[in-house]
């Protein structure tokens, strides 16, 4: 994501001014660094790090997989597979996170918290409207946090990240943004242009008929009057997605692709964004 904004910014479009920016599990970081960093120097230090290698169990977020990538996919897909319907899933994931938490030492929180910080350029919500989703782990509700919410930044990406155990946040707790929808575009309702950057191409592991998939994001906005525009991992870059996202040694070649990508794609965006 940041090399496509980078990629777009280096071509003459610079996609950062927007009115509003949703954030969704890395894409909340995301949104964060492009609204505290210009996106070249955010590119920069994503191509010239030293080169890290996936080394022991893989950090999910808020802590680590149970087991592995492979082992949490599963789980979460057996409880996909189990609910009714998309509400009936984010109570049973705010479930199972529930019972993760009960069974850690409780300093989870406060070390993945540690990590999300160290990746943002700034830790004050910028004042521009930047929305973070996360999903109430008691209640299955969805939240959008903002400026406003009394919920630190760092805090608010932890939350919208929580894929594993769950993040707390004062007395609540709080799971993944993406168990509500992936990219939560719809919550642009309203805005006149959209643009929505979908590392996973609009796909979703969720039955269609649940309707939380991209393409009904985009009948929504559609139907509001917003016009719409989506970018997706092109073809030469698809394999850096998926169960390998969470593979470190993939950011610069992921990045580099995006930027490839976005410089590409600036022409034909630029009069749908001006």
């Amino acid at each position: 994501m940041i090399g496509v904004v980078a990629g777009l910014f280096d071509a003459g479009l610079d996609v950062t001014d927007a009115d509003l920016i949703v954030g969704t599990s890395a894409g909340s970081t995301a949104a964060a660094q492009i609204t505290s960093a210009t996106t070249m120097e955010l590119l920069s230090g994503i191509l010239t790090a030293a080169p890290q290698q996936r080394t022991g169990p893989v950090r999910s977020h808020a802590g680590p997989f149970p087991g592995s990538v492979v082992n949490h996919v599963e789980r979460t897909g057996a409880i996909i597979a189990a609910a009714e319907d998309a509400v009936d899933m984010r109570r049973r994931m705010g479930a199972a996170a529930l019972e993760l938490d009960a069974a850690s030492d409780g300093s989870m929180s406060e070390r993945w918290r540690d990590t999300v910080a160290a990746r943002l350029p700034s830790q004050h919500w910028p004042e521009r409207t930047v929305l973070i989703t996360a999903v109430d782990a008691r209640t299955g509700e969805p939240v959008a946090f903002d400026r406003h919410s009394g919920v630190d930044l760092a805090d608010a990406i932890a939350a919208s990240c929580a894929s594993g155990s769950p993040h707390a946040i004062g007395g609540n707790l709080y799971i993944d943004g993406g168990y509500r929808r992936n990219e939560n575009a719809d919550l642009a309702a309203g805005h006149a242009r959209v643009l929505v950057l979908s590392p996973f191409a609009g796909r979703t592991r969720h039955p269609r008929e649940w309707g939380t998939h991209l393409a009904a994001q985009v009948d929504e906005l559609l139907a509001r009057g917003s016009r719409v525009e989506t970018i997706f991992p092109d073809s030469d870059s698809e394999h850096m997605f998926g169960a390998n996202a969470m593979d470190p040694s993939l950011r610069p070649p992921a990045a580099r692709a995006g930027y490839d990508q976005g410089r590409a794609l600036a022409g034909q965006l630029t009069e749908f964004w001006r």
